[in-house]
């Protein structure tokens, strides 16, 4: 089988690709979906909180998957549901398999990588105790709770402080579980602050920073933990430490973009994000391969989740129509206090939005941007937290005689 463009990733960045790659010209356009429906992880999202960015009104997950689902159906755009890649050759051979077509191949001229990320296991945070029943990851927990119809327990704790696990202590208390506590490792939360306020503040559920699960206690059924408070580095200060009677510990401890595909097409990583290095374009290091929305780096918000995407979809269209244009090499590198910067390096001289996080939490705060030594660009920001995406525009007349742009956060 023969495609122009191959998206691979049915949610709301394989979608909002294909969307904007047919609306540039392609037409010859297939997604693969491993699930049963398209939408990816918003059909277990029906919490609000969507699409004000990108719609200009408050939408649950489901409607906003739906909102871009139409504009696939209306536009014909092909996709296979139930479908897994296996692996992705650096000539842009797609081997995928499903169950009426068996193990098949697909030679595409472009493909988008858009197959998000997973979550953190327990296996990763050496935690101390055996493996009862009652250990769920935040999403794990959604979908039970949200799609399926189960309550994972009744009395519950929950490591870590990110969005879903913010979420979930909101949508458990709200299906008539106790959260006793939410623990999170670092003297921040991960979350966005208006999670922070709706679902813990708004419920009295309490947040305790600087805090940790050091032990699970039960054989069959978790029965309680052990948490304790931790130094500056990061180690469980023993003389703190309490225990917590519960049947459930949910664990909201970080999402990792789901490579293994790009890895198996030999497209360079970066090592802070665990997602592709790429180009204003969302380009790979791999020609004609591009990457958008959480396999590239974790989003907080998904409407911003849909602006990268289109930008990979219409710059995918672009290299198929083959517009060239003038190129150009500026890499992009960080200080630190800034962790990293979507794209990573600029290839034409054009106006690029940068995406970055910080490491943690700064105020009365200038982003400064450096060519050499000579400052091209300042943008001044209250505060700035690791929870919460940042951008800044460069404007294509900054990148004249420049192949280094360096990303300083300075303090007032």
């Amino acid at each position: 089988m023969k495609k122009e463009l191959v998206i691979i990733g049915g949610g709301p960045a394989g979608m909002s690709a294909a969307i904007a790659a047919y609306e540039s010209g392609v037409r010859d356009i297939l997604i693969l979906e491993r699930d049963d429906s398209l939408g990816g992880i918003l059909k277990q999202c029906i919490h609000n909180g969507f699409g004000l960015h990108r719609f200009g009104e408050e939408l649950t997950g489901p409607e906003y998957a739906w909102a871009y689902e139409k504009q696939v159906h209306e536009k014909g755009i092909p996709y296979k549901l139930n479908t897994m890649v296996l692996d992705i050759s650096s000539d842009k051979v797609i081997t995928a398999t499903n169950a009426e077509e068996g193990i098949f191949t697909i030679q595409a001229e472009a493909i988008i990588l858009a197959m998000g990320c997973r979550e953190r296991a327990k296996g990763a945070l050496n935690i101390a105790g055996s493996r009862p029943a009652g250990i769920f990851s935040a999403g794990t927990a959604q979908r039970l709770v949200n799609l399926e119809g189960y309550m994972p327990g009744k009395n519950v704790v929950i490591l870590g402080s990110g969005d879903i696990g913010l979420i979930m202590a909101r949508r458990m208390t709200m299906e008539g579980a106790k959260v006793k506590a939410v623990c999170e490792l670092m003297p921040y939360s991960g979350g966005l602050a208006r999670n922070i306020e709706q679902c813990l503040n708004d419920f009295d559920i309490p947040l305790k920073l600087s805090t940790t699960v050091t032990k699970i206690h039960g054989k069959e059924r978790v029965e309680g933990v052990s948490i304790a408070r931790v130094d500056e580095n990061r180690r469980p200060i023993q003389e703190t430490e309490e225990y917590i009677p519960c049947d459930t510990l949910l664990l909201s401890v970080g999402l990792i973009p789901e490579n293994e595909l790009s890895k198996s097409a030999e497209i360079e990583l970066d090592r802070v994000t665990n997602g592709a290095i790429v180009d204003q374009d969302r380009q790979t290091s791999v020609e004609g391969i591009f990457a958008c929305g959480n396999v590239l780096h974790v989003h907080d918000l998904v409407d911003y989740v849909s602006e990268e995407a289109a930008i990979a979809g219409k710059s995918a269209a672009d290299y198929i129509q083959n517009q060239a244009a003038e190129k150009i090499c500026v890499k992009l590198t960080v200080d630190g206090k800034i962790r990293y910067t979507v794209p990573q390096r600029i290839t034409k001289k054009q106006d690029a939005t940068v995406y970055f996080r910080v490491a943690d939490v700064f105020r009365n705060v200038k982003i400064n941007v450096y060519c050499g030594e000579k400052l091209v660009l300042s943008k001044k920001k209250a505060k700035v937290a690791p929870g919460e995406m940042e951008s800044i525009l460069l404007k294509k007349d900054m990148l004249d005689a420049c192949s280094e742009l360096s990303f300083r956060l300075e303090e007032e």
